[in-house]
């Protein structure tokens, strides 16, 4: 079995080699340079994340035209989309993290266009499979699942109309996100709670392969992933208390989504404690969860109580209405029955 692993490694450096005597000779001087350095980066074999100044070096083509960060993406694309191969495939997913979270904005609105018709799935690597052995099985696994958390990454900072990463925590910031979100319509919020939601729900179908976690690779994905998260529980932390400012004047369809949508962000708690182990609880955040969701319940079943007191009422004003009905045509009957007698008997009174 070692003998098999070390062939792999040999072989694994051998393809990178001849990829990179493959660029060499190529009289396309800027392309190749750029995949050089991409290759560099998503080598074969080694269960190590690229190292940083490989990284750097990708995204260093984010600083010069369009057309260099556009060259540099499709090479990547090119590369992930190229290789069968579970270590090259999560090391190119880890390159697009870091343009995702490190990159400028030149690099990462060409990620963010890729490809050009557009698509929800434009990783497409939710069929990758890598059965060379057991343990490329398992990471085939993780590969399909950091493609859909990066996917899932891009989607919700469309909807946002900016990067979840692109700004630290801090007072200001908050600030300035509470004041956009104070103009936002009730639609427009519970439209970026769904995506949200929709992202932690991706983050928590994790592998079953936790244990993978102790792979160098492995746990730099999951440590990049899990400042995403801390991203997006401050993102629904806003959202949540701007949504329970205006919950009064929330109608009954629209406390049903936000119900729906806390509920399923409660159902991915465990799942993610899994995924994060010995990583800080926000535990200010579920207390909001949990209380919002009171108050929304408590909302709900006063509206449809004062709904059925309603019903009564007019149940009742109708039933009434009705009774009077009844008796007037009763009392327009008997008047006529007497009125029809007085004649006939002064009829009768002349014969």
């Amino acid at each position: 079995m070692g003998h098999l692993k070390k062939l792999r490694i040999f072989l694994g450096i051998f393809k990178d080699r001849a990829s990179l005597i493959k660029t060499t000779l190529s009289t396309k001087r800027r392309t190749s340079s750029i995949r050089r350095t991409i290759i560099r980066a998503t080598t074969h074999g080694v269960s190590s994340p690229p190292p940083d100044r490989r990284i750097v070096a990708v995204l260093s083509y984010g600083h010069g035209t369009r057309r260099t960060a556009g060259a540099c993406i499709g090479a990547l694309m090119d590369r992930l989309h190229g290789t069968r191969n579970a270590f090259v495939a999560l090391k190119c997913l880890f390159t697009i993290h870091n343009i995702i979270t490190r990159g400028s904005f030149i690099l990462k609105d060409q990620l963010s266009i890729y490809p050009s018709s557009g698509g929800r799935n434009f990783l497409n690597l939710s069929m990758f499979r890598d059965d060379s052995t057991p343990e490329t099985w398992e990471l085939s696994s993780w590969v399909r699942w950091y493609a859909g958390v990066l996917e899932k990454n891009l989607t919700v900072s469309r909807v946002l109309g900016s990067h979840l990463c692109s700004s630290k925590p801090n007072k200001k910031n908050d600030n300035d996100i509470q004041e956009k979100l104070f103009a936002l319509t009730n639609s427009d919020l519970l439209i970026e709670m769904d995506v949200l939601v929709g992202f932690v729900e991706e983050i928590s179908n994790t592998p079953t392969s936790l244990y993978l976690q102790t792979k160098d690779l492995v746990y730099e994905i999951v440590r990049l992933v899990s400042e995403d998260y801390k991203s997006i529980q401050r993102e629904i932390f806003l959202r949540v208390v701007e949504l329970g400012d205006r919950i009064t004047s929330l109608s009954v369809s629209e406390l049903t989504q936000l119900l729906t949508d806390l509920k399923r962000f409660e159902d991915c708690k465990e799942r993610l404690s899994l995924l994060f182990v010995n990583r800080k609880r926000n535990d200010a955040l579920w207390e909001l969860v949990n209380e919002t969701k009171s108050e929304i319940l408590t909302i709900v079943n006063r509206r449809l109580q004062d709904k059925i007191m309603v019903k009564k009422i007019w149940k009742r004003s109708n039933d009434e209405s009705t009774e009077l009905k009844q008796l007037s045509r009763f009392t327009a009957s008997v008047d006529g029955w007497f009125g029809l007698d007085r004649v006939s008997l002064a009829v009768s009174t002349v014969r």
